[in-house]
């Protein structure tokens, strides 16, 4: 052997020794199988980059992964938390394993180990997360797959108010249903065994007790140890860790097909309506520490409004009364006393009023009510008072609709009589009946909700897919805009903040104060929803500060994007921060016309009337001025057809731009400058005919100019002016509006160009003043040279004839007989 391989050997084979050592050390620690999930088998969940595979738990401390397939991520983890939900595992959620998946994979298997401070019983659902970007690539459901081929018993409160409980057996996750003799799905064990089945032998549950009081049902029952019936119950064994499944969910009541309760699919989030449990019959476990607080304690008197069904209020005696102490007479609603009115934000409700003349029913925020007397200053009513009131034979309609701002627990009373009403609960309807508007913004990914009250609106933006926050902004994008924020805090509290952007990096994030009232965000599997209401334009003492200029013009289409991101807070903001996924482009929301478009290129229509307005307002009506102005000295009405085709032209091309504009827009409001300016140029243009046509005659040769003729030639002349000037700063004023609505990148040029022709035509008007003096003054001197008089054609002679005609001076001789008078004077 070479001299290498000699020396090489041995340390080859201490290697082998140390690692056969190391071997025999590691898989000496040896997990035991104490937990109830040892042996559980699942499918992982496809949620993101193509992942699949099998789930298997070997022991209490590893896990094997089998046929696993999956795309590489940036930095992913093995990932445990409680539940499923997003909120859950993104701020609750902890590394699980030191295994890495920062690969791609392809139908592989391994072992994972956990690390020594996790247990299977801290940890609810197993997930391949993504850490920078928050993301459950997939996992395995801990539960569903737990309740197929399981013995359960399913439980209730009929509507009768008898509890009942029945022995089910699961064989599929879906309602059961019976097709060709064969029962498939959650279905009691008699009708597994078909028409032949003995009940009594079947069905091993016996109820003992049950009732529902305060909102919460108990129901207890016995079954046996160990039965004979091993096809659908399963033996207990008492000293041993059984696997314990539970569901909450809708019953639906028999019917004259299936005469059992059946139970419909669950659904919701894992631990609050569906889990599993380890639990150990011989050990002795008391974990009752007080009462339950259900949300819906109230439930077995409640009354839902229905927009298509009225309320029918009466009056009855006290019999139950649910806060004493009471009058003797109290309102009753739809035949039961005093329930809880449970009531939704956009759906109006119509109450039928038969309690009398002597009760006025009304709505209101005082919890005793009765308040004719004014007792409660500051009480607020929300429907109904003293003219509320009918009797069975003449009933009276209330219709009150509460809306967004409306609270979330109002009562209903008498105005007369304190304690004759209860409660009423005002809960979220849909975001389409509590707002008037809705939009889809870019992408179809956020919906944009918004109602106009007065001087107010109130918006709501909602996500269509998973996020740690939600964002919309007002501007073209995310530099130079106002961003609302929607995110949740580690205690699960909703937050929307504000900010203005200035730049692309989390330092150009700078948090402002706005007058927002009603804040609300909500989220629902990850899925937010935020709400506010705000002042159109802001009313801020301090101007310089950003939010003062963050003004909404209803009349003008305000510029929406959003961004959704992983995580957000209201301390230091950092790169981690910032959006995961974002709009394309800003979505054009009509706020008045209820409608949307995308941003895009110069609108076609408005491109003409714009250049129709321009071709009116800064060359024909112009040029009909300065033909007036400066062309007189031409022989002949030259400068008069001049001055009338070019405003006439003008004046007709100003109508039809005006209606190429509505046309497009559906109508136009006279909040923007642009419109007031407009109009005003129009309204001043449109004088000027019949301005003309009213004109007083011109005095005959030889008489002096009477005051009417002068002030006419005052007026005519100015208002003229005046018409153009205005008309030219609608230009201007067009232009800015369209830069807010197509981004100032498009009309930058154009705005150019329009500042240089102005510029332009005033030059010209500069040097056209000056060449009429200079003639004016040269025709001065030639008068004071000539004895016998100027020989040129007088500039002041009117060419418009009183009746309409034109005129010039040897018509004028002709009608004079062509006579002419001159003076002599004799030379010295």
């Amino acid at each position: 052997f070479p001299p290498t391989m000699i020396v090489q050997r041995p340390v080859f084979l201490g290697s082998l020794v140390l690692g056969f050592f190391f071997f025999l050390f590691v898989n000496g620690q040896k997990c035991s199988k104490s937990s109830s999930l040892v042996g559980y088998e699942s499918e992982f969940r496809m949620l993101q980059h193509q992942l699949r595979g099998v789930f298997t738990v070997l022991d209490d401390c590893s896990f094997r992964v089998s046929r696993f397939d999956m795309l590489s991520g940036s930095d992913v983890h093995w990932w445990g938390a409680m539940t499923s939900d997003f909120e859950n595992m993104t701020d609750s959620g902890f590394v699980i394993s030191d295994h890495k998946l920062n690969q791609t994979f392809n139908n592989q298997s391994f072992v994972v180990r956990l690390l020594d401070n996790v247990t299977w019983d801290s940890i609810g659902v197993v997930s391949v997360w993504d850490l920078p970007t928050a993301s459950d690539f997939g996992h395995p459901n801990t539960t569903s797959n737990l309740m197929l081929n399981a013995d359960v018993v399913i439980t209730g409160i009929r509507e009768d108010g008898f509890p009942f409980a029945d022995d089910f057996y699961i064989t599929k996750t879906s309602v059961c249903s019976v097709r060709d003799g064969f029962a498939a799905g959650v279905c009691p064990d008699t009708v597994y065994e078909g028409s032949d089945a003995v009940g009594s032998s079947v069905n091993n549950t016996k109820l003992v007790y049950g009732h529902r009081i305060d909102g919460v049902s108990f129901v207890r029952y016995r079954r046996p140890l160990n039965d004979s019936d091993n096809k659908f119950d399963f033996p207990v064994n008492a000293t041993e860790n059984l696997t314990v499944i539970w569901a909450l969910g809708v019953i639906k009541p028999p019917d004259v097909i299936n005469p059992y309760y059946l139970p419909e699919n669950h659904g919701g989030v894992e631990s609050e309506n569906y889990g599993h449990f380890s639990l150990s019959l011989s050990d002795h476990v008391d974990e009752c520490l007080g009462p339950l607080d259900a949300d819906n304690k109230y439930d077995q008197g409640v009354i839902i409004a229905d927009a298509n069904a009225p309320l029918v209020v009466t009056a009855g005696p006290s019999v139950h009364y649910p806060n004493p102490p009471n009058p003797s007479k109290v309102l009753y609603i739809n035949k039961k006393e005093a329930p809880v009115l449970r009531v939704e934000r956009g759906v109006p409700v119509k109450f039928s009023i038969e309690a009398g003349h002597d009760v006025s029913f009304y709505i209101t925020s005082d919890f005793l009510g009765g308040n004719a007397s004014l007792r409660n200053r500051t009480e607020t009513i929300y429907a109904g008072g003293q003219e509320t009131h009918g009797v069975l034979s003449s009933p009276l309609e209330l219709v009150w609709a509460p809306n967004r701002n409306t609270p979330d627990q109002l009562y209903y009373h008498s105005i007369f009589q304190e304690k004759m009403g209860w409660k009423v609960q005002v809960v979220d309807g849909g975001l389409s009946d509590m707002y008037n508007n809705s939009v889809n913004l870019d992408d179809q990914q956020v919906k944009f909700f918004w109602t106009i009250v007065g001087d107010s609106i109130s918006i709501a933006a909602r996500g269509e897919k998973k996020s740690g926050y939600l964002a919309i902004g007002f501007g073209s994008e995310m530099t130079n805009s106002y961003a609302y924020v929607g995110w949740f805090d580690r205690n699960g509290t909703g937050h929307v903040n504000t900010y203005w952007i200035d730049g692309e990096s989390a330092s150009s994030i700078h948090p402002t104060v706005e007058n927002m009232t009603y804040v609300r965000c909500k989220s629902e599997e990850g899925i937010i929803t935020l709400e506010f209401t705000r002042p159109l334009k802001p009313s801020c003492s301090h101007r310089d500060r950003p939010e003062c200029k963050n003004m909404i013009d209803p009349t003008t289409p305000l510029k929406v994007i959003w961004a959704m991101g992983a995580k957000w807070t209201d301390g230091q903001l950092t790169e981690r921060n910032m959006h995961s996924v974002t709009s394309q482009r800003p979505v054009r929301v009509m706020l008045t016309r209820g409608s949307a478009e995308a941003e895009q290129d110069l609108r076609p229509v408005l491109g003409v009337h714009g250049f129709m307005m321009f071709l009116a307002w800064g060359i024909l009506l112009p040029g009909g001025i300065l033909s007036a102005r400066y062309l007189k000295h031409i022989k002949g009405d030259g400068w008069f057809k001049i001055h009338m085709y070019l405003q006439c032209s003008g004046l007709a091309i100003v109508f039809l731009g005006l209606l190429f504009a509505v046309a497009e827009l559906n109508g136009f409001s006279f909040s923007s400058s642009h419109v007031k300016f407009g109009f005003t140029a129009i309204v001043l243009a449109c004088a000027q005919p019949v301005n003309a046509w009213l004109r007083p005659p011109k005095p005959a040769q030889g008489e002096l100019m009477s005051s009417k003729r002068l002030i006419w030639e005052y007026s005519h002349s100015i208002v003229g002016q005046s018409a153009v000037v205005i008309g030219v700063v609608a230009l201007f004023t067009g232009m800015k509006h369209l830069g807010e609505r197509n981004g100032a990148e498009n009309v930058d040029g154009l705005n150019w160009a329009l500042g240089l022709w102005v510029f332009l035509g005033v030059v010209t008007v500069v040097y056209l003043e000056y060449r009429e003096r200079g003639r004016r003054r040269a025709r001065n001197l030639s008068r004071g040279n000539w004895v016998l008089g100027n020989v040129e054609e007088d500039d002041s002679t009117d060419l418009i004839d009183s009746r309409g005609g034109f005129r010039d001076k040897d018509d004028e001789e002709g009608r004079n007989g062509g006579r002419s008078e001159i003076q002599l004077e004799p030379l010295k």
